[in-house]
């Protein structure tokens, strides 16, 4: 690695997949600039520049997975139905006081939003997504003290809030055969 290029926020942190330790991030997976309901979506926010982009799933209050688009820009989160690319939630960065992943090498991160409910998401581009947002959100406060930057944490058990009243655990074990078993409690 050069010593210009920024460095995982999570090296040495988790299990990491073979497959995924010298992957090249391209960032835009689902070609924003060449679809008009996104572009004219971002330009109404005031968004100016696509860090990241691609078809995720979220895990939603009824612990189902459901597909969705996530978009990350240098200013928000945007999370879009994959279908129409409705806006389902947009999270502006500022706002984000945590990244939470498990220690295994599963595909879960939760983005914690104290001011509103927390996102449990999955995605194949995880390591890529997380390196992006500690990178968008240091580019956003730049100047401030380093307590301000994103957190990123690290637990095979965490709560997350589903909606402001109502909070899930999740826990992230071993399995046989070298799987992952997720669990989800409702407190």
């Amino acid at each position: 690695m050069a010593a210009d290029e920024p460095m995982e926020p999570f090296m040495g942190m988790k299990v990491r997949r073979r497959s995924s330790m010298y992957r090249v991030f391209s960032a835009d997976y689902i070609d924003v600039p060449a679809n008009p309901t996104l572009v004219k979506l971002l330009s109404k926010q005031g968004d100016k520049q696509v860090l990241f982009a691609d078809n995720i799933m979220k895990v939603n209050r009824k612990c189902k997975l459901v597909r969705r688009v996530l978009i990350v820009t240098d200013v928000a989160i945007y999370i879009l139905d994959s279908t129409f690319y409705r806006l389902k939630h947009r999270i502006p960065l500022q706002n984000i006081e945590k990244v939470t992943l498990s220690e295994l090498s599963d595909n879960f991160f939760a983005i914690s939003v104290p001011s509103e409910y927390d996102c449990l998401m999955a995605s194949t581009r995880k390591s890529e997504i997380v390196t992006v947002l500690v990178e968008a959100v240091k580019q956003l406060i730049s100047g401030t003290s380093p307590e301000n930057e994103l957190q990123v944490k690290f637990s095979n058990s965490f709560e997350y809030y589903i909606d402001a009243e109502h909070i899930r655990e999740v826990h992230f074990e071993s399995a046989e055969g070298g799987g992952i078993k997720t669990r989800f409690v409702d407190k």
